[in-house]
């Protein structure tokens, strides 16, 4: 079915365009949700007359959609859920959840303008995009864990399903109370020479195989 579209459809076109698509999609979408019109004779001629309205309107919304989203770009949200030991969630994450947590008392965001393809159902951190408008739309990182500890863990860049020693545990918490008391920038230092280290160690080990083995191989020529 060829349709005209009435405001710009994402992967289909802009305002005005005339494209096809499948009858389902139109019925079911575009017809309900005021986006298109059948690319009718008579259709083609009430755009004409009807598009400047349109344009007005589109901008306004634009307008509308930019303040908004003044708000709402970058926000960090962390959804507390329960979780099994491998980080699988006793249940989901909806989009319906996020959009109530961006809802204030002054901006409403609806469950359709979150671009969530699927729930979420397991815990990390997600980056989540939201429609705002057809020509408007931002990102917003969505930190689903079992805690809120656990949430600052992923947030820094912790891989929360592998156990850690009581050790481990002890050094982590340090280490997080130890960057609160630095600037930013020390802590980025620190961060890079921890990972220097690592690097380090992990090439050391590499090369100690190949080392012994040229050893053995020297010793069996002798």
């Amino acid at each position: 079915m060829e349709v005209i579209l009435l405001e710009r459809v994402a992967k289909l076109g802009q305002m005005g365009d005339v494209v096809r698509v499948k009858d389902g999609f139109a019925r079911n979408f575009l017809f309900p949700k005021g986006k298109a019109l059948r690319a009718t004779k008579e259709n083609k001629t009430r755009f004409d007359g009807m598009k400047a309205e349109l344009m007005t309107r589109n901008l306004a919304l634009k307008g509308d959609a930019g303040k908004l989203a003044g708000k709402i770009e970058g926000k960090a949200l962390t959804v507390v859920r329960q979780a099994s030991e491998t980080g699988q969630l006793y249940g989901s994450v909806s989009s319906r959840d996020i959009a109530s947590m961006l809802s204030t008392n002054d901006l409403t965001v609806n469950r359709a303008q979150i671009i969530l393809n699927a729930p979420i159902k397991a815990i990390g951190n997600y980056k989540v995009p939201v429609s705002l408008h057809p020509e408007v739309e931002v990102i917003v990182t969505v930190t689903v864990a079992r805690s809120a500890d656990e949430a600052a863990r992923i947030a820094r860049g912790e891989d929360v399903t592998i156990q850690r020693t009581d050790e481990e545990e002890a050094a982590a918490a340090a280490k997080a109370t130890a960057e609160a008391f630095f600037e930013p920038e020390v802590v980025e230092k620190l961060r890079a020479d921890e990972e220097a280290e690592t690097e380090a160690e992990a090439e050391t080990k590499t090369a100690k195989p190949a080392k012994e083995k040229k050893s053995k191989k020297e010793a069996t020529s002798e």
